[in-house]
């Protein structure tokens, strides 16, 4: 990059109206950016710097930094074209508050330089038994161990947060003669440890881990991440929290869990205020109203001042009758909102532990955000996905007291326990599509993530600041890059810009858009919500009961089947569209956490699709691999994401005891038997991603090892694709040149994975077999014939319109117009080429009026896209002129 040279950015979405901290990324093209070199963020508009916190996230093989990390707290009333661009070398004369992409690798530290302009920082204090950290507008103090994870945050001297802990409770049913006994246990988080993950000046991050523990017994279980997130001159506090499951499903029903926060209250009650958000507006209330019959006159205009959040005054002697009016109303001390599922919440008030629960209001979907506070101020927190990821809620109480409690449900106990069996005892191979005799239904190891926004606030928010609290946690500040930026410096492979200047072109791109539209409008139709199933989407349709299959074992949620999170984040590379991102990132969150073991048995493996996300007996890399959920962590710097990377690095190690070729080879001289594509496929992105994070050469040369043992093949990637493999050393050994279908080997993310990896590798020998499979898959059976000497069957190449990246590829390479031609025949000859989706949709009941397009899947729908995508970036000139037909469009 030269000199002058800068980087746009623009915000993903509008700016909310209130100063927030985030994180992003940029990609940089290979020698671009050296790792001594600086980098300065300017704001829109003018020549006006921000603090810029940088690190490297990811290295090209040459040293120089393929993704960089940055953090900023940008201004609330910003938007426009943000630049990212250089401004010296670490070590020299460095520029107003810049910021090295230097320092130590391994660690992640951020080397920063503070700036002239006297600007707050983060300072991160540490003790044995604490963490404190102070942004400049609150202090909050972490515990290293005990129950209390937050254990006070200060504003101004007034301390809004005693503590705060994580909570949990455990049903357990009993049968007994006639009914049933059902007892509850309550648990406490335990803190076990605390690490400062990053330490300023921007922004700085505090991990904590623990588990929880009975509060009478000494059983401890469900351990939890919790990763605190502060920013320079903020009240802020961003807590993204992740559980894992490691229980006995038949006899471990979690009722409740949440994160608790204690709150000091002053002044009097009628000072004290509550708020949660509804729908559009937000229930606002005090534990001691100005409401009577008598409130009339003054007092009128003091309640409606008291409703909107002001503190109120009264004479002693002037209002003497007024209050005794108001020591003889009901004081409400908890308060609570529950939604129970997509489409309903519940408000309710009591005045006591010992009375009734009484209804306020019911609605639909709830923001999520809830306040208590007194006179002092008080503590706002923002459930993000809060209606999405049902049932949850909010409660507050003792607001008549001396501390209130909110406690945040991620899971209302007002619902139910979790169920986390299977939904069989045994398994439906034949009739369903379940894939393995075994069945291995366990969530033992799965996780789940949810994001909260704290704000420590000196007042009542008026409903301006609510509304704009509600949008920042819903909606979190993001800085992305310009699509042509991302395509430009080869980030995440081969991929295709939108481009309408032909009719040709410009009606591939309204099918791309078609297709997103729809599962856009399934999602909500569908209500493809909950807890567990938020981000998912379902595989295949019934048209006959006019439902997804949610009931056949191996058809119903996708688990990742065929690469969607490819399709999406790819989408959203090229369009830059905020829906998109926010579309693949519930997916990234869902797939990366739910469908994932992240310890045990199969730890580093997924479950493959099924009726419940663990269900299936096939336990598989391509699940869990990086390849999928890497975009998100590039484009975000989200530490969560980097975990589940971490996990997957050792995850050919598993097939040893779970061998994925189990029902085709059995035991021999081989610790186990994987395919090249998906299982080598899977693990060559984790290894890259590892290689590249961390420059950790021990996977790189995995990656090279199997490259090797592939070029010794008889027909390279042609032939197999199953070998006999040892993890320990990474070698590949050939089991003859048919022995299994290929498809699989190109439809689950290999082709976009081994496409970025050519260009670390820069191997033309491994280029040229790419192209070679690319070119030889959809050839005709007497063609093959000739090349491998009938050694190869053309039922090992099943499926033409998953081939469609991996075959662009090769046409792209071998400057092959046949092969490029018929590339994009298989492509327009599909039904997701042919047919108008929002043309195609026809309407039907079920329980509701839907609409339904009967015989939609989604395997084929993310290939045909993510192939389509890869073709028109590959062989565009291939693309036929349009010709009109009944049937939409053929080539011409």
């Amino acid at each position: 990059m030269e000199k002058d040279t800068v980087v746009r950015l623009r915000r993903l979405t509008p700016a909310a109206g209130r100063t927030a901290g985030t994180a992003w990324g940029i990609p940089w093209r290979k020698g671009e950016l050296r790792r001594e070199e600086t980098l300065r963020l300017m704001l829109p508009g003018d020549k006006a710097s921000l603090p810029l916190q940088s690190w490297p996230a990811a290295f090209w093989p040459d040293g120089s930094v393929k993704w960089s990390a940055h953090a900023a707290v940008l201004p609330g009333d910003a938007d426009g074209v943000w630049t990212v661009e250089k401004a010296g070398t670490a070590g020299g004369a460095r520029s107003d508050q810049a910021e090295a992409c230097a320092g130590a690798v391994k660690d992640h530290e951020a080397s920063v330089t503070a700036g002239e302009s006297g600007s707050g920082r983060v300072s991160v204090t540490e003790s044995q038994d604490a963490v404190l950290v102070d942004t400049g507008a609150i202090i909050c103090e972490i515990g290293r161990t005990g129950n209390a994870v937050i254990r006070r945050i200060v504003r101004q001297g007034s301390e809004l947060c005693s503590s705060s802990e994580l909570v949990a409770l455990r049903e357990e049913t009993s049968a007994v003669q006639g009914g049933r006994i059902v007892r509850e246990e309550r648990f406490a988080g335990v803190v076990k440890s605390a690490v400062v993950e990053q330490n300023g000046p921007v922004r700085a991050v505090v991990r904590v881990d623990g588990l929880h523990r009975a509060e009478t017994g000494a059983r401890e279980w469900l351990p939890y991440t919790l990763r605190l997130y502060f920013f320079a001159r903020l009240d802020t506090v961003r807590l993204v929290h992740t559980f894992h499951f490691d229980g006995d499903p038949a006899a471990d029903a979690i009722k409740g869990l949440g994160l608790r926060f204690r709150l000091p209250l002053q002044g009097p009650l009628y000072n004290r205020h509550v708020r949660m958000a509804g729908d559009d507006g937000f229930f606002s209330e005090s534990p001691k109203t100005l409401h009577t019959r008598r409130t009339k006159g003054k007092y009128r205009e003091l309640f409606e001042r008291q409703s909107a959040g002001e503190a109120i005054g009264f004479d002693p002697s002037e209002d003497a009758y007024f209050l005794h009016l108001l020591d003889d109303s009901a004081t409400w001390d908890g308060f609570k909102l529950v939604q129970a599922s997509a489409d309903h919440y519940r408000v309710s008030k009591r005045t006591g532990k010992d009375c009734c629960w009484l209804k306020v209001a019911d609605g639909r979907r709830a923001g999520g955000l809830f306040y208590a506070g007194g006179s002092a101020g008080g503590l706002a927190a923002g459930m993000r996905s809060f209606w999405q990821k049902h049932p949850s809620g909010g409660e507050v109480t003792g607001m008549a007291g001396d501390e209130a409690e909110l406690t945040l449900w991620f899971w209302s106990p007002e619902a139910g326990a979790m169920d986390l069996r299977h939904y069989d005892t045994r398994t439906h191979v034949e009739s369903s599509y379940e894939g393995a005799e075994e069945l291995r239904s366990t969530p033992y190891g799965i996780a789940n993530t949810n994001e909260v926004m704290l704000w420590a606030l000196a007042g009542t928010p008026s409903p301006e600041e609510l509304r704009a609290l509600l949008a920042e946690s819903q909606e979190p500040a993001l800085l992305v890059c310009e699509p042509e930026h991302y395509r430009g410096t080869g980030a995440f492979g081969v991929w295709s810009l939108p481009d309408r200047s032909t009719p040709a072109k410009a009606y591939v791109e309204e099918q791309l858009d078609g297709v997103i539209a729809f599962y856009q409008r399934e999602v909500e139709q569908r209500r493809w919500y909950g807890f567990w199933d938020y981000g998912d989407f379902m595989h295949s349709y019934d048209p006959v009961r006019h439902v997804w299959n949610y009931d056949l074992g191996g058809c119903a949620w996708q688990n990742t089947e065929l690469a969607p999170n490819m399709w999406l984040w790819l989408s959203f590379l090229r369009s830059g569209r905020a829906d998109v991102f926010r579309l693949a990132e519930a997916m990234t969150r869902h797939t990366g956490e739910v469908d994932v073991y992240h310890f045990g048995e199969y730890a580093g493996l997924g479950s493959r699709h099924n009726v419940v996300h663990w269900g299936c007996g096939c336990k598989e890399a391509r699940i869990a691999m990086a390849g999928l959920h890497r975009y998100y962590y590039y484009l975000t710097a989200d530490e969560r994401t980097g975990d589940l990377l971490d996990l997957v690095k050792d995850a050919d190690y598993a097939t040893v005891n779970l061998d994925p070729m189990r029902a085709y080879f059995p035991k021999d001289e081989h610790p186990a038997h994987i395919r090249v594509g998906p299982d080598w496929a899977a693990f060559s992105s984790n290894w890259m991603t590892r290689w590249e994070r961390f420059e950790d050469t021990f996977y790189r040369d995995k990656i090279l090892t199997g490259i090797d043992c592939i070029k010794k093949a008889r027909y390279r990637l042609i032939s197999g694709p199953t070998y006999g493999y040892d993890p320990s050393t990474g070698v590949l050994t050939p089991m003859g040149e048919d022995n299994y279908g290929r498809h699989l080997a190109v439809c689950m993310g290999g082709p976009q994975v081994w496409f970025e990896l050519a260009e670390l590798l820069d191997d033309p020998e491994w280029n040229d077999m790419m192209a070679e499979l690319g070119v030889y898959f959809n050839l005709p059976q007497e063609e093959k014939d000739l090349l491998t000497k009938g050694e190869i069957s053309h039922k090992s190449f099943e499926h033409p319109v998953l081939s469609g990246s991996i075959a662009a590829y090769g046409a792209y390479y071998r400057k092959d117009r046949r092969t490029a031609e018929n590339c994009w025949r298989v492509l327009l000859d599909n039904p997701f080429g042919r047919v108008r989706l929002a043309e195609e949709e026809a309407d039907v009941v079920h329980l509701e009026a839907l609409k339904e397009i009967d015989w939609m899947n989604t395997n084929e729908a993310a290939q045909w896209s993510l192939n389509t995508i890869i073709s028109l970036e590959l062989i565009p000139d291939a693309l036929p002129e349009r010709q009109e037909t009944s049937g939409g469009v053929k080539g011409g």
